[in-house]
């Protein structure tokens, strides 16, 4: 009933003007709407040098290349980007919705789980840093981690991509469960060693595409075994390397 509902509203959009205008003017209002975004984060990232700075340069420029490639699907476009080699599965109901609300809801995710590791939010700003997690956690447990999961039984490559991305989706919702449940119960260290997991995931967005760039600027392959491959490297490294964060500040303090 609901993917017929915002089918309804979603076609209805389509009906009232050309495809090709609405996109324009959705899209401009978006990066607008982004950029406006990234930029009054400096007032809470006051302070930050160094490699804190340069991590959220690099975040801020790939999420604002997330927000360009979802501007591509709005309103509700099937046949550009990603969903030209989904067409066989682009008339399944549950699939459809799925895709657009994990492309529309995961570039809020990047957002609101970078917020969480400001020293300045959470120490001046802590209801500030509360709002941004709660938006965190529901937005996965509830929107975009579900939508992955059930997008990943449907991934191309075959086995090895499905197993890929559904183990993704299942460590990622845990790992951000833990998170929540941790902060709950008072306990901030496991809390932050669950966030920087959970969120080293998340990252996997951004890392799967770079990894893909890499590879096809570097090696020749054919596209699906370079498919096949980002789809572990998207998400493996980036949980090895939150490991190693964790042991490391766990040696420091015991120094």
């Amino acid at each position: 009933m609901l993917s017929v509902v915002v089918e309804a509203v979603l076609l209805g959009l389509q009906a009232d003007r050309p495809k090709t205008i609405k996109s324009a003017i959705m899209g401009e209002i978006v990066i607008r709407f982004m950029a406006g975004i990234v930029l009054k984060t400096r007032l809470f990232f006051k302070g930050f040098y160094g490699l804190n700075a340069l991590l959220l340069v690099t975040l801020a420029f790939f999420t604002f290349l997330m927000a360009r490639i979802t501007v591509a699907y709005l309103p509700y476009n099937t046949d550009v980007g990603f969903l030209r080699i989904k067409q066989d599965y682009i008339d399944i109901d549950h699939w459809r919705l799925a895709f657009f609300v994990h492309v529309y809801a995961s570039v809020w995710v990047l957002l609101a789980g970078f917020t969480q590791f400001s020293e300045n939010i959470r120490d001046f700003y802590p209801r500030l840093h509360r709002a941004f997690g709660y938006v965190y956690v529901t937005d996965v447990l509830l929107i975009t981690g579900p939508a992955g999961l059930l997008m990943g039984f449907y991934a191309n490559g075959g086995l090895t991509s499905k197993v890929a991305f559904v183990t993704l989706a299942i460590l990622w919702m845990t790992c951000t469960a833990i998170a929540f449940v941790k902060a709950k119960n008072g306990d901030f260290v496991a809390h932050r060693n669950w966030m920087i997991r959970s969120y080293a995931l998340t990252l996997s967005a951004i890392m799967l595409r770079a990894w893909k760039y890499a590879i096809t600027n570097t090696v020749e392959l054919p596209p699906m075994d370079v498919y096949r491959t980002v789809a572990w490297l998207g998400w493996v490294p980036n949980i090895i390397l939150a490991e190693f964060l964790i042991r490391r500040r766990y040696l420091q303090k015991r120094r």
